[in-house]
């Protein structure tokens, strides 16, 4: 069965929201807020591929993280199968932080 427009539409709403649930350890904004979230791609089967990044490639988290994203991702109502690339490419900064993170963080002024 494929869904609507209407109905990934609301698939990517609810991906998002489960996404603010996932913290950075390290900093205490959500990794959506963070810019660490690409991309996520959503199929007309409930297909989802997420591209993410950590905010280095060393990051303690590095294993959980991830991991941690798959199963929120999965979680979400029609959600069928989750696909997760992690990337380093291009490198995170702070630039891609939203304006909200950055005010939390105290950069923005």
């Amino acid at each position: 069965m494929n869904y609507t427009e209407d109905q990934i539409a609301k698939i990517g709403d609810n991906i998002i929201l489960a996404l603010k649930t996932v913290y950075d350890p390290e900093i205490p904004v959500d990794i959506y807020e963070l810019g660490l979230i690409y991309d996520v791609q959503i199929s007309e089967i409930g297909e989802v591929k997420v591209i993410m990044t950590l905010t280095t490639p060393n990051c303690p988290v590095a294993e959980s993280l991830p991991q941690e994203v798959k199963e929120k991702v999965a979680a979400v109502e029609m959600v069928k199968e989750v696909d997760l690339e992690l990337t380093f490419e291009p490198a995170w900064n702070k630039e891609m932080m939203s304006e909200e993170a950055k005010f939390e963080l105290g950069i923005l002024f």
